[in-house]
């Protein structure tokens, strides 16, 4: 059976008629004192549970249950004073309403596809499209674009890139701008704010300045491996896909634990666990390609965006809870950003929120964003939270109404302009 208490192993195995016998709890978890969200953490840590968000004073929790362990898990929190309710008794529920959902759009997509250049921002596309995209904007666009093959995943996919230059990187005192989207594999909604990006500096360049004064850096689809195991098999993995080693056959990295900032000090060393940050640090070949990205061109990085899934948040370093020396800075363009930004979300969604990373949702150890702090100095390092959407169709978390793909990549942009005009602006 495919019903298991490991949700790293298996939450949904979308090939196979034995998922449907799987009956996933979503728990929404409040905490009155911060004792009892670190308390929350050890509970997941112990039963491999699925956090999709973690609980805070401020911000309520939202946790992934087998059914076999509800009851533990419910008499485990009650006893250290953490009130939960059922947001979603069946989560299998969700998922099929989002198969359901994306199979339209696709089928509308296709009935609709245009001579127009690019792709569309009606359905969620998969690695090879992508992938296969980015060839052909750099082909398309000689003069603006060139593709760059970062590396290759665990599994040997190529980890591709776009360098988007006025004059291919030549003037060296003109700013970089960095945007990387699917470092968690089920992140969906995170990928169209790449794609936006190259549609309006490319091929619609509405902004002229934008492609004028900054020199850019976007990578997609960072681990392209967990990306296709999450269409293909388990809708919610998050890590990529390395091979389970002696003692542990658990499989794959959290790439957002791996890198080379107070690694290992918040995070898991339990390979079977969400947060596994790896045998070591930049372990793994997908932290490589970003690292190569921050160290060749540290010197002229002025923003790094790593864009991530849920919650509407604005983040920035450390995830240890000390701040970088410019944190003002890093707040006020923050604001800045969350303010354009919630000037055209949909209004169902909740405004933004900007602050430090532990401070605001929890603490955590060799994260990406604070790994590009260090390494672009007095540059600005930001992890976006995009919205989980809610609508009438109920869809929440990581999971994507194809309604809401355009406007996550639109809005996103907005605030993302207003960062890269206030770099310009103050030669960052």
């Amino acid at each position: 059976m495919l019903c298991t208490t490991n949700l790293v192993a298996v939450l949904r195995t979308r090939t196979s008629p034995a998922q449907r016998c799987v009956r996933y709890t979503l728990y929404g978890v409040k905490v009155q004192e911060p004792v009892q969200a670190d308390q929350l953490v050890e509970i997941v840590e112990r039963y491999n549970l699925d956090i999709w968000s973690y609980a805070s004073l401020e911000r309520e929790g939202l946790i992934l249950v087998a059914p076999e362990l509800k009851q533990v898990f419910e008499d485990e929190i009650s006893a250290i004073g953490v009130t939960y309710r059922i947001d979603t008794d069946n989560i299998k529920e969700k998922l099929d309403l989002e198969d359901m959902l994306m199979a339209e759009a696709h089928k509308r997509s296709n009935a609709s596809r245009s001579d127009r250049f690019g792709l569309s921002f009606d359905v969620i596309h998969r690695w090879a499209v992508v992938d296969r995209y980015l060839v052909d904007v750099a082909n398309r666009y000689p003069r603006v674009a060139r593709v760059i093959n970062g590396g290759r995943s665990v599994e040997g996919r190529d980890i591709r890139y776009l360098r988007l230059s006025s004059d291919n990187f030549a003037t060296r005192t003109k700013p970089v701008i960095v945007i990387q989207c699917m470092l968690h594999a089920r992140e969906w909604v995170t990928l169209p704010v790449a794609l936006w990006a190259i549609q309006e500096l490319v091929i619609n360049v509405t902004d002229q300045d934008l492609i004028r004064d900054i020199d850019w850096i976007i990578l997609p689809i960072a681990n392209p491996d967990g990306y296709e195991f999450s269409h293909t098999r388990t809708r919610m993995w998050r890590k990529n896909r390395r091979a389970g080693q002696f003692p542990s056959s658990c499989i794959g990295v959290d790439l957002n634990r791996n890198f080379d900032f107070i690694w290992g000090t918040a995070s898991s060393s339990s390979a079977c666990s969400d947060t596994f940050h790896g045998p070591r640090p930049f372990s793994e070949p997908e932290a490589v390609v970003t690292r190569n990205i921050l160290n060749e061109f540290r010197s002229r990085i002025s923003l790094f965006l790593d864009v991530h899934s849920f919650g509407s948040l604005i983040l920035f370093g450390f995830g240890n809870r000390q701040l970088p020396p410019n944190a003002l800075v890093l707040n006020r363009v923050g604001v800045l950003m969350a303010q354009k930004i919630d000037a055209v979300k949909w209004p169902q969604n909740r405004d933004y929120r900007v602050g430090n990373s532990a401070q605001i949702l929890y603490t955590a150890s060799g994260t990406c964003g604070d790994y590009a702090q260090i390494a672009i100095g007095n540059g600005l390092s930001y992890t976006y939270e995009l919205p989980a959407h809610r609508n009438l169709n109920n869809i929440n978390g990581f999971l994507v109404d194809p309604a809401f793909i355009r406007q996550a990549g639109f809005e996103t942009w907005e605030g993302i302009k207003e960062a890269a005009r206030y770099v310009v602006r103050n030669r960052l």
